[in-house]
């Protein structure tokens, strides 16, 4: 069952349990400002019965694309235990984050590890082609390194994409 909240809706324990499941999917590579990163927006959260299996969760975020202004939901925190992968949770996490972003955003985006790159591509996701930047409080900096692993969904939109909400941490 995949149960979704905003951060606001969601009691400590929970987002404790949230958390705490996704520093073991990330085999303790995930830092605080990653977490940060998670909140704000709305949680998917999978379970089975009383445990917490599966997380994901979409915030918006403001991306600029050749001058225009779009409204992003951008999915951070995506994670299923490691016993219950290959079992499609991430795929149920997934249809309940893309049914918010086709209703409240004007495109999904994300970027993408090595070995999510195929289950997202999979699902429609799909690299972004043009230029990446990022708006920082030093101005606007180029993004290179990211091409190839910022996706977007639900949308044909191509040529720059900077995103305008800048953030510790990963700033994609």
């Amino acid at each position: 069952m995949v149960r979704t909240a905003h951060t606001a809706e969601l009691d400590a324990d929970t987002l404790n349990a949230a958390h705490a499941l996704l520093e073991d999917v990330f085999e303790g590579e995930l830092t605080d400002k990653d977490w940060d990163n998670c909140c704000g927006g709305i949680h998917a959260l999978a379970y089975e019965g009383d445990e917490l299996v599966g997380h994901a969760s979409v915030v918006q975020r403001r991306l600029v694309n050749d001058g225009h202004a779009l409204r992003a939901g951008y999915v951070e925190g995506v994670g299923v235990r490691a016993d219950r992968r290959r079992r499609g949770v991430a795929g149920e996490l997934m249809d309940a984050i893309e049914a918010i972003i086709r209703r409240a955003y004007d495109l999904g985006a994300l970027g993408a590890t090595d070995m999510a790159l195929p289950f997202y591509t999979s699902r429609g996701w799909r690299p972004w082609d043009g230029p990446l930047s990022i708006l920082t409080p030093d101005g606007v900096v180029a993004t290179p390194d990211e091409h190839g692993w910022i996706l977007v969904y639900d949308t044909e939109r191509s040529g720059s994409l900077l995103c305008a909400d800048f953030r510790d941490g990963d700033v994609w």
